[in-house]
């Protein structure tokens, strides 16, 4: 054994060892983030393992009290009513959303039409600016390299002593004459360049639409919301509608099995008709403007009115008379107005 080795002792062999305990650390550390991550999914998993028993045990007892109010004679027609008002509310919140979703297509298009309109008025305007300098530019460069020629052709004809002593004057004009057609050739070449640029570019992408456009579309939309009203308001089906829809089946009785034969004829008589919404745009437009006359925002960046100011139905009638009523139906979220608004 060498003095060193007595002193220092085996060197290789401690570095060695020193790696082998860090490397067991960190195993150790990363086994415990992987433990830990493992126990967290498992946390979350056994949470959604009871969420989803008490989903499957609240559906079964919905089941269980639907078979209930069915075996009984006395409530199984309101049950039936109920479902049939709960179809009628949902078509009517379908028909709604399709109306939103056609106008909010038509006006954004509409509005991204008359951009891309603008631009290629601007584009035009641009290209026929370049072709213009770019026009001038080459008729600048025709005229100096005809001017090159004449001078090249003026220092050919000289002979003799003319030659001699005019061909220093003659080779200025025409080194002259060379550097404003390399600036005129720089020139036309970046004309052409930024005129291929223009013409090549595409037209801008759909924006969306500002404030201004998203308070008309909501104002024809809320006015939809009220012809959908206006058209089932009879014997207040939209009200018993809306009723069947937000509360628990069994909860309302609509009467006895000739009441609830009535309502269930009303139903269909008015299904029959549902569609036939046509021609129609024209009252649209005029109860949106009474609808926007009384409309105020909680600011001005809001596109949805405050639903207090919009609580009036405007029933426009053929001759032009106008009946108005209170309903709320932004407040009342009927046929979930509020979440197709434009925003």
């Amino acid at each position: 054994m060498t003095g060193r080795t007595a002193i220092f002792g085996n060197v290789p062999d401690e570095m060695q060892e020193s790696q082998k305990l860090k490397d067991l650390y960190w195993n150790r550390a990363e086994l415990k983030k992987d433990f830990s991550r493992l126990r967290s999914e498992n946390y979350r998993l056994q949470d959604r393992i009871k969420e989803q028993a008490g989903e499957k045990a609240r559906v079964e007892q919905q089941l269980a009290h639907l078979e209930g109010l069915l075996y009984d004679p006395e409530r199984v027609n309101s049950v039936v009513v109920t479902y049939q008002l709960r179809g009628l509310y949902d078509r009517c919140r379908r028909k709604l959303e399709r109306f939103a979703e056609k106008l909010k297509q038509q006006r954004e298009r509409r509005a991204h039409d008359k951009v891309v309109e603008a631009w290629r008025e601007q584009r035009a305007g641009k290209i026929a600016a370049l072709g213009r300098a770019a026009g001038e530019a080459l008729a600048q460069i025709e005229a100096l390299e005809d001017r090159r020629r004449a001078e090249i052709e003026r220092l050919e004809s000289l002979s003799g002593f003319s030659r001699l002593f005019r061909r220093r004057t003659v080779n200025a004009a025409i080194a002259d004459i060379e550097g404003h057609l390399a600036e005129h050739g720089a020139r036309y070449a970046a004309l052409q360049e930024e005129l291929g640029r223009v013409r090549d570019a595409a037209p801008p992408d759909q924006q969306g639409l500002d404030i201004p456009a998203k308070r008309l579309i909501n104002f024809m939309i809320i006015a939809f919301a009220q012809q959908l009203y206006l058209h089932f308001n009879n014997d207040r089906m939209v009200d018993m509608a809306k009723e069947a829809n937000d509360k628990s089946t069994g909860a309302v009785s609509y009467g006895s099995k000739a009441d609830c034969d009535r309502l269930l004829r009303r139903i269909r008589e008015l299904d029959d008709d549902f569609d036939d919404f046509s021609d129609i745009a024209d009252v649209l437009k005029q109860r949106a403007i009474l609808i926007s006359d009384g409309a105020l925002y909680q600011s001005d960046d809001d596109a949805a009115p405050v639903p207090d100011t919009v609580a009036t139905v405007f029933d426009i009638e053929e001759n032009g008379a106008i009946r108005r009523s209170d309903a709320n139906l932004l407040g009342e979220n009927y046929w979930n107005l509020s979440a197709v608004l434009a925003r």
